[in-house]
């Protein structure tokens, strides 16, 4: 795995680090390879109960590398855009389709397919100075990174339309009035709180945030009697699992469960 992209476990929780500060982490090819492994040996690893999606710099990630993209168009290969069915969109769906919760820690500006790898995230800890952009029309291309599913999902299809067609700095402020931000913190803070949350999680009931992950995703394109059918099929699994059994002796003892996430 190249050097641009960290990756550590400990205690369950696997620590996904973007690390092109110099470039305030810009995706180029040798980065988005490194993040596609990472995110993929996150979520094939049963050991791995939460991951932490974060980054070195005063940057989140500002999306494609546009001096590796300029030259890529320059020798008329072709390879510049095969990044979305190459790159972009494995990533995106590891982290929405991975069996355990994945937590971004937003640091600083997120624009681009960065904007679209921390809305993928299941959770934002978004540092007070921070920003995110869509950036796309900007450069005359369209949504990518999983925007155009889940932006509007977050923010509303009007308000989505809007930031997509009228690309803008949003600060860390209306990020949380528009619900891109779950939380937001002071900027020396956004690391330690992110990793907080995650270990949090990472301690949890891992199938049953599977199953809440699972339903909250079928359940944005199916009828209501399809996502009842699925609620039952998801609730006799967590219901079957032995951190469920764990959770319910507890509260009779009246002491915190202790969960092995399965």
């Amino acid at each position: 795995m190249a050097d641009t992209v960290l990756y550590e476990v400990s205690d369950g929780l696997a620590t996904i680090t973007l690390n092109r500060p110099e470039a305030m982490n810009a995706l180029n090819i040798d980065t988005k390879v490194a993040l596609r492994d990472a995110v993929h040996a996150a979520a094939g690893d049963t050991s791995v109960r939460a991951v932490l999606l974060t980054a070195t710099g005063r940057a989140f990630c500002v999306g494609q590398d546009l001096k590796e993209h300029i030259s890529l168009l320059a020798d008329g290969s072709g390879a510049t855009m095969s990044t979305v069915r190459e790159h972009y969109n494995p990533i995106v769906r590891a982290i929405t389709g991975m069996a355990k919760p994945v937590v971004a820690g937003v640091n600083g500006v997120a624009a681009g397919a960065g904007f679209g790898f921390a809305l993928a995230a299941d959770h934002r800890v978004v540092a007070d100075t921070a920003s995110f952009n869509t950036s796309f029309a900007g450069v005359a291309l369209t949504a990518d990174s999983g925007i155009s599913w889940t932006l509007p999902r977050v923010v509303g299809p009007g308000r989505a339309a809007d930031l997509l067609l009228f690309p803008r700095s949003i600060t860390a402020q209306e990020a949380y009035e528009l619900g891109i931000a779950n939380k937001v913190v002071a900027a020396a803070d956004v690391a330690a709180e992110a990793e907080k949350v995650a270990r949090t999680l990472a301690a949890g009931p891992t199938v049953a945030y599977a199953a809440l992950k699972e339903s909250l995703a079928y359940g944005a394109s199916h009828t209501l009697d399809e996502a009842l059918e699925k609620e039952d099929e998801l609730q006799t699994k967590a219901g079957a699992s032995e951190d469920h059994t764990i959770a319910v002796q507890a509260f009779l003892a009246k002491e915190k469960p202790k969960y092995l996430g399965r």
